[in-house]
């Protein structure tokens, strides 16, 4: 019987980063077999349905308005569109849909836009995900109240990192976001991002914040920083294949039944690297080739991937 904990100490996760690399992930492996089918991943949508303009400093981001990375500011997309889109992504095998837009926190206004969009989404028959920043706990009932599956609002990085990323609101902001949703009883993804000039014993604390919440996030996703040129984070060194795969792994050790998801980033990983975080414990990936403002692999060459390594996209 797997073990859900939430009262991890920092040196517990970090004695688990320090393991073999073999150890860890036969550990990892093993955990993640004992709780989900090991060759099947669950396969999200993402859509930007409002881009750019964001007042927010996150140092990775092109849609902060701080930077100049070249990226036009568009208004909220038409609901047509969106659902168009989400009927496109259903077809390539999707079976969530994720709406993201670049706001600090929406307006009721703005909410009001939104729900119409996650109703449309959700009469097609995906889950319906959405990330808009910071919410109110009234407007995390209001979405409930939609029909909204899931909700994202990343960490990031560790508490102790978060300051070098971001000046514009505080970590303790993300987890009062995330306490609001989970009181609305929306199901929580939330992750990070590794490549944000942090330490390993950011990503040990990153993970803990996110084990030693209430109940563990439903969906953990797990990004590679794509650096934006224009960001000030634009040459910072990306962690080693093997620190981000034992990342992986030990996010599943301690999330046992939570969907590890790897997020951004997958275009510059190998068939290998890929492979190894499938196998350490990694069960979704995001499905089309562009996330919000990033590139991703094309549908078409996922599909050859999870032929090569015998995955399966549904059930």
């Amino acid at each position: 019987m797997t073990e859900i904990r939430n009262d991890w100490k920092l040196e517990e996760v970090e004695a688990l980063f320090a393991m073999p690399f073999n150890d860890l992930l036969f550990k990892a492996h093993t955990i993640h077999r004992d709780n989900f089918d090991p060759n099947y991943v669950q396969v999200s949508s993402l859509l930007n349905i409002k881009t750019g303009a964001c007042p927010e400093d996150c140092s990775y981001c092109s849609q902060s308005s701080k930077y100049d990375t070249g990226l036009e500011r568009e208004k909220l997309m038409e609901i047509d569109l969106v659902l168009e889109q989400a009927q496109t992504a259903k077809d390539q095998g999707a079976t969530r849909f994720c709406m993201g837009a670049a706001w600090r926190n929406p307006t009721d206004k703005s909410l009001d836009k939104v729900i119409p969009m996650i109703q449309g989404v959700k009469a097609m028959g995906m889950e319906t995900c959405v990330t808009l920043g910071m919410l109110t706990q009234e407007q995390a009932f209001t979405l409930k109240e939609a029909g909204l599956d899931y909700y994202n609002h990343n960490l990031d990085t560790s508490k102790e990192n978060y300051p070098n990323v971001i000046t514009t609101r505080t970590f303790q902001d993300r987890l009062d976001t995330l306490e609001s949703v989970q009181n609305a009883d929306i199901h929580v993804c939330s992750g990070g991002i590794l490549g944000l000039g942090e330490e390993q014993t950011d990503r040990a604390s990153m993970l803990r914040s996110l084990a030693n919440l209430d109940k563990h996030p439903d969906s953990v996703p797990l990004n590679l920083l794509v650096p934006i040129p224009g960001t000030p984070f634009e040459k910072v060194a990306p962690p080693t294949e093997s620190e981000f795969v034992r990342t992986i792994a030990v996010a599943r050790i301690m999330m046992p039944k939570s969907v590890v998801r790897l997020s951004a980033g997958r275009t510059d990983m190998g068939e290998a690297m890929q492979a190894l975080c499938f196998f350490a414990g990694a069960n979704s990936i995001f499905y089309g080739e562009q996330l919000l403002t990033t590139d991703n692999p094309d549908t078409g060459s996922d599909k050859a991937l999870f032929e090569t390594l015998g995955l399966n996209m549904s059930h």
